[in-house]
């Protein structure tokens, strides 16, 4: 089968979700209001509260929750068969992310623009809040620590992504620079980003730069792993507007752009799709299609960490509460077309059923290599690029992602802290500069705690960020919910999605019980046993609410 069909039915799903179907949620379910003054405005202050145009705030959002996530996630699932992988992200991102990302944001604007955790209190109840933040803790280290190794792996194996991986960083500099102190337009600005960017993963090749394999003590790996946390420290405490912004709105259209490259290429050399539809002899150890099909794509269908960003630094900068919509589900729009390309990349960027079976030979397999591999292919198949070249494209737009999504979950990390300064008194947690401290060592004690000298330690939690991961989704669309009720809207277009994604959540969290208990993974089977009960508490908590506010508004229509 040809993937342009994949394309076009995937795409045009999205499109429509977008045009249609969001502006349905918008005014119907969240009676977004035009003249409602957002906290952006409320409380500027430079920093964190920057009132944003609402284009290079879907840039920061975007960037800020693909990571590498929407890539790994779509291109393991096709283990399974390339039609469930498919009808997932395109039903997922019309009908669960769009509504969740896009409630995320209006429900933190509407509440001061505080976190989902801390809203947790406020609209459910303190105990329910103290049980969220622990899920929300795991789930930013978990990607912290997981990210960093990838970004590093993937600077390993190809030096020639480092150059541009880099180099966006001062790219990034300077457009901050000319949108806010030389109000320069943002069009010209814009043109010339993708310009430097672009240019730079073209010499990036001819340029490429490795790492001693072993200095003062570190490997490779461990060396780029603390550059890395190093930058993303000093990233988290810089005002908003200086680099996380326009680093993040610039590798949003440089995304864009590969992209349309990529998706030109399939419509010019039109390649087949290899992989089985439904893949009936999927290699011995697989596990079950229901429910791991719905936490092994988490991003690019729907992910509790985008309710992170969009509580935590989105809804800070949200300039008129009608732009909720564009950053917030035109944002899961992007997020899902970006695992539709993985998914096009991962199955149809092979010769062979053959080759692709050679690559899928275990549950795990595939993931960022089969897609910058099999999407280089259709590239330079399509567009004539060099091959060289087209795998250093999709190299650093991988590691762009997971960078920009490392730079904001670290910020994410640092509010955590301060938040909990607030709740137990702590004044001193209460400052960026500690709170900061905290959020790296955390990482960095689990990455070479767990990982030893090689700093890998962040794969180890890597199995249970997935189930951890939809449940904090399904936990936030309880939250929207319970507001939602509170209003008298209609509840059902969140709480189906929430009652879907709690039950394959959960059905996932006892299916991983049984299996590292029979493995003897004690350290994940503890884990496990924490986040499993913390889910059943703030459940029955939110349910508990839920029922609290009908009778409250029954009792109140009957007077």
């Amino acid at each position: 089968m040809s993937a342009i069909l994949l394309l076009v039915l995937g795409l045009g799903g999205m499109a429509l979700g977008y045009f249609l179907y969001s502006r349905f949620i918008a005014k119907v379910i969240y009676k977004v209001d035009e003249n409602f003054r957002t906290p952006a405005n409320e409380y500027e202050d430079g920093v964190d509260f920057v009132p944003t145009n609402k284009f290079v705030l879907w840039g920061h959002h975007f960037t800020s929750v693909a990571g590498a996530a929407p890539i790994v996630g779509p291109a393991i699932a096709v283990i399974w068969g390339w039609l469930p992988a498919f009808l997932w992200v395109t039903i997922g991102t019309v009908f669960f992310a769009g509504v969740h990302d896009f409630g995320a944001i209006w429900a933190s604007v509407r509440n001061k623009a505080k976190s989902v955790g801390t809203l947790t209190g406020e609209v459910v109840g303190k105990r329910a809040r103290s049980v969220f933040t622990i899920v929300i803790f795991l789930v930013l280290l978990m990607v912290n620590a997981v990210f960093g190794v990838v970004i590093a792996k993937l600077l390993i194996n190809n030096p020639g992504s480092v150059v541009p991986v880099w180099g966006a960083i001062a790219v990034a500099l300077v457009i901050g620079q000319l949108i806010y102190r030389a109000k320069m337009s943002l069009p010209i600005v814009s043109i010339l980003g993708v310009a430097a960017l672009y240019f730079l993963i073209y010499i990036g090749p001819s340029v490429p730069v490795s790492l001693p394999e072993h200095m003062v003590g570190l490997s490779d790996n461990a060396a780029w792993i603390l550059i890395l946390f190093a930058y993303a420290a000093v990233a988290s405490l810089l005002p908003v507007w200086v680099l996380l912004q326009p680093r993040d709105y610039i590798n949003g259209l440089q995304l864009f752009v590969g992209l349309i490259a990529l998706y030109a290429a399939v419509l010019i050399a039109s390649p087949e799709v290899v992989a089985p539809m439904i893949n009936f002899g999927a290699p011995e150890g697989t596990p079950s299609m229901i429910p791991l099909l719905f936490v092994t794509i988490a991003c690019g269908a729907i992910s509790g960490f985008h309710g992170l960003v969009a509580s935590g630094t989105t809804s800070k900068q949200l300039r008129r509460e009608p732009d909720a919509r564009f950053v917030g589900y035109f944002g899961a729009t992007g997020e899902g077309a970006l695992a539709l390309a993985a998914i096009i990349a991962a199955t149809a960027g092979f010769s062979s059923l053959s080759e692709w079976q050679s690559v899928y030979t275990s549950f795990g397999q595939g993931g960022v290599l089969a897609f910058v591999n099999g999407g280089a292919t259709i590239l330079s198949q399509g567009t004539g690029l060099d091959a060289n070249v087209a795998s250093t494209m999709l190299t650093v737009m991988a590691a762009l992602f997971a960078g920009t999504t490392m730079d904001t979950g670290l910020r994410l990390q640092r509010y955590i802290f301060q938040e909990w300064g607030e709740i137990y008194n702590a004044k001193w947690m209460t400052k960026p500069a500690p709170a900061t401290l905290l959020s790296v060592g955390t990482c960095l004690l689990l990455a070479f705690g767990a990982g030893g000298a090689d700093g890998s330690g962040g794969l180890l939690i890597w199995p249970l960020f997935g189930t951890t991961n939809q449940l904090l989704a399904g936990l936030t669309l309880l939250v929207i919910t319970v507001m939602l009720v509170r209003r008298g809207a209609p509840t059902r277009y969140t709480l189906i999605p929430l009652v879907f994604l709690l039950a394959m959540t959960l059905f996932a969290l006892v299916l991983q019980l049984k299996g590292f208990y029979a493995s003897g993974k004690w350290f994940l089977l503890g884990l496990d046993v924490v986040v499993l009960v913390a889910a059943i508490l703030v459940t029955l908590e939110c349910v508990a609410s839920l029922r609290r506010v009908k009778q409250e508004r029954a009792q109140t229509e009957a007077s």
